[in-house]
This record gives structure tokens, C-alpha cells and sequence, in this order.
């Protein structure tokens, strides 16, 4: 046992020291050294907090080194062991490794990184965001959302998609409305506010292509509007409030910055979202209007009724169903087909040789596809979405660049499948006798 032991932190110990050293351009960073080159500085900074044990942050490393030699004396590249400098990771609200960081003209708040895990998706958003603080330096901070004026654009955001409301026009679109409301009361003069204008506008826009409209965001100038700001006992700037129908306003409480707003609209439109529709591939017309209206659309190949019954089939649909409610956050498409319905489309998507039933993850804008390889389970299902959620997975592109036809068929009518009926054969002239010799 103490053999093992003292082998295992061995192993760790040379973990620890091998992700990244001082010849590379990550920089390490600590407690001791943090506030003076992150905090301090005036540069944009990726920093990625890590754990040495951790096996996507060895995948990641390489990478991390290639962006870091990519973007030396443009941006700041650094490292966090987090495992190793807890306090740090905590105070960052660190709860996953490897967990990206961009800090840049507030280096209070910190955006969270979700894109690629590949140097050149990193070195992308890298420099996305370098334009973003020079913008931003350029034009300056404006306090209030004018909606005479164009807003300026930050960080993706514009703020015309921030409504401005007043005495006169909030209950008619906030208090009877089924869509759910953030609403900030501001103050011009307040700094606080000014800070908080441009991530309000760039998750107002963000919140709006994710929910389809379903989440709004606005703002009320508490200065003038005064009969909101006694309703509301609006105390100090900014306050955040959602209003949701039927319900009491309750406190918005959450960070400030754009993801921590985007990520509290994306639960609320969850919670009041709707079941996504399961759809049945009955001709063309469903499955293009699904998959062009979604990022991506699952596409499920279900065995022949005849090898499953209702029963059977049933069980299918609701672990798909299952997962539809899971990831409904992502507004993606759910549709099925039957095995040999659809057989062109089967082909295309390379399913039907490890047999059914099958999944496929299809990007209709790329023309790409991935496979779920594991169980068609609850477990494996979620394994499948929960990496291409973040990115991971491998893709192949739809055989011939396109959806094939596809065929009008009826909808299953819920029912067990029936054998096709045979015509019944008279034997009672043949002679079997003569058969059989015939036969020999």
C-alpha cells in the first residue's frame, strides 16, 4: 500500500509539473503574482484555470501553448492551477476544469469563454474581443438607453434591443404580457449603471435570438419615470427586477456581466418554455422547416414496429422526449423516423449498418452530422448531446452535401404493426407425393 501510494503522488507530482514550465508563453499565474498582472494591467488577458490531473485540460494544453505563441505581444495568454491555488479559482467562481477567462477593459468582470477548445478558435475569440475593448475605448461609456439614438454596438450587442419603458407604456407590455420581463430601473448619473450598459445590451441581444423574443430585457430611467420607481420601492441604481405573468416581481440578484445575465434569462425561458415538439419525418416540408429553423435538429431512426411494437416504440419516444425537455435550453429540433422509411436519408447520415434504434446530430447550415455511438439510453443520450454542446464530438459531412429526397409517408397511427395479409392458398388438389419425388 505505501508502494502505491508514495507511485501515485509521484505521478502526481510530475503532473503538476507538466503542463506548462517557463519556456512557454502561458504565463503562470498565482495568488502573489494576479492583481499585479491581471488586475492591474492594461492588456486584454485569456486565463484558463486548470487541474494537473485533469485529462481535458492535458488535451487542452498543447493548444493553449500554440494561442499563447500565437497571440504573444497582442494578448495576454496565462495559466491558474486551480487545484493547487484554490482561493484563486474560488474567487472566480471556478467549478469545472479546464474553465477560460477573458478579462478585459473591467477586469472585475470577468466573461467566461465558451467557445472552441482549439488554438484557432481561441486565438478567434481572442482577438474578437481585443476589438471589442478597443471599440470600446474609442467611443467611450454613455449613460441611459436613449431610444432616440442608435446605441452603440458591445461586445455583440446593440442597444436598441433594450426596450425602454415609461409610466405610460409598462403595463400594457410588461404586466399582461405571457413573455417574461428583466427589467433594470437606472440612473444616468449612476456609475454603476453606466458599467452595467453595455452588458445589458449585449445580452439583451443575445437573450433575444435565444428565445426567440420570448425573454425581454428593458429599462426604466427611475429619474423620470416616478410612478414606476414608488410601485417598485426602487431604493438604489441599478435594480434589476423580472416579471414573470401571474406572479409577484421577484429581485434579480445575479452577476452583471453579459453571461451571468444571459444565463438567468435562459433558465427563466426554460422554466416557462414549452415542450419541444417530437416530430414524426412525414415528408420533406417537416424536416426541412425543422432543421433550417434550429442550430441543429436530432434525427432518430427507430426499429420497424414489427420489431417493437407501440409498446416498445413508445419507450423510444419518451427517452427522446426525455432529453427534448433536458436540452430545451438549446432550442434544437427533435424528429423520428421509422428503419427503411427514410432509407435515402438513413444513407446520407451513415446510419443503419450498427443497426437501430439510431441518432444523429445534423447542422443544416454546415451540412454536417454526428453519430451516437454509445446506448440509445437516457445515459448515453446525454453523453452524445452534453458533448456537442460544448463542442466536442467528431462530425462527417451529409453524404452528397444535402438532404436526400424524402418520401410522403402516413403518420404511425399509435398502433401495434400487422403482418401483411397473404392469400390463402387451396392445397387440397396437390398432391404432396408428387411434390416431394419432384423434389428428389
Amino acid at each position: 500500500l505505501l508502494f502505491l501510494v508514495g507511485t501515485v503522488s509521484c505521478t502526481l507530482f510530475l503532473a503538476v509539473n507538466g503542463l506548462y514550465s517557463a519556456s512557454d508563453d502561458v504565463i503562470e499565474l498565482t495568488p502573489t503574482n494576479f492583481n499585479k498582472e491581471v488586475i492591474q494591467s492594461d492588456s486584454l488577458w485569456l486565463v484558463e484555470f486548470y487541474a494537473p490531473w485533469c485529462g481535458h485540460c492535458q488535451r487542452l494544453t498543447p493548444e493553449w501553448k500554440k494561442a499563447a505563441t500565437a497571440l504573444k505581444g497582442v494578448v495576454k495568454v496565462g495559466a491558474v492551477d486551480a487545484d493547487k491555488h484554490q482561493s484563486l479559482g474560488g474567487q472566480y467562481g471556478v467549478r469545472g476544469f479546464p474553465t477560460i477567462k477573458i478579462f478585459g477593459a473591467n477586469k472585475n468582470k470577468a466573461e467566461d469563454y465558451q467557445g472552441g477548445r482549439t488554438s484557432d478558435a481561441i486565438v478567434d475569440a481572442a482577438l474578437s474581443a481585443l476589438r471589442s475593448l478597443v471599440k470600446e475605448r474609442l467611443s467611450g461609456r454613455s449613460g441611459g438607453y436613449s431610444s432616440g439614438k442608435q446605441g452603440r454596438e458591445s461586445g455583440g450587442g446593440n442597444k436598441k434591443d433594450v426596450i425602454e419603458l415609461t409610466d405610460d407604456s409598462f403595463d400594457k407590455n410588461v404586466i399582461n404580457s405571457d413573455d417574461v420581463w428583466m427589467v433594470e430601473f437606472y440612473a444616468p448619473w449612476c456609475g454603476h449603471c453606466k458599467n452595467l450598459e453595455p452588458e445589458w445590451a449585449a445580452a439583451a441581444t443575445e437573450v433575444k435570438e435565444q428565445t426567440k423574443g420570448k425573454v425581454k430585457l428593458a429599462a426604466v430611467d427611475a429619474t423620470v419615470n416616478h410612478m414606476l420607481a414608488s410601485r417598485y420601492g426602487i431604493r438604489g441604481f441599478p435594480t434589476i427586477k423580472i416579471f414573470q405573468k401571474g406572479e409577484d416581481p421577484v429581485d434579480y440578484d445575479g452577476g452583471r456581466t453579459r453571461s451571468d445575465i444571459v444565463a438567468r434569462a435562459l433558465d427563466l425561458f426554460s422554466d416557462n418554455a414549452p415542450p419541444p415538439e417530437l416530430l414524426e419525418i412525414i415528408s420533406e416540408d417537416v424536416l426541412k422547416s425543422t432543421c433550417d429553423a434550429h442550430q441543429l435538429c436530432i434525427i432518430s431512426v427507430l426499429p420497424h414496429i414489427l420489431d417493437t411494437g407501440a409498446s416498445g416504440r413508445n419507450s423510444y419516444l419518451d427517452v427522446m422526449l426525455k432529453m427534448a425537455e433536458k436540452y430545451k435550453k438549446k432550442m434544437w429540433g427533435w424528429l423520428w423516423t421509422e428503419a427503411g422509411a427514410q432509407s435515402d436519408l438513413e444513407s446520407s447520415l451513415g446510419i443503419g449498418g450498427f443497426g437501430y434504434p439510431a441518432m444523429a446530430a445534423v447542422n443544416a447550415r454546415k451540412m454536417k452530422f454526428a453519430l451516437l455511438k454509445g446506448s440509445f439510453s437516457e445515459q448515453g443520450i446525454n453523453e452524445f448531446l452534453r458533448e456537442l454542446s460544448v463542442g466536442r464530438g467528431s462530425t462527417a459531412p451529409v453524404g452528397g452535401g444535402a438532404f436526400p429526397k424524402i418520401h410522403s409517408v402516413e403518420p404511425w397511427d399509435g398502433k401495434d404493426g400487422e403482418l401483411p395479409v397473404e392469400d390463402d392458398i387451396d392445397l387440397s388438389d396437390v398432391d404432396l407425393d408428387d411434390l416431394e419425388k419432384d423434389e428428389l
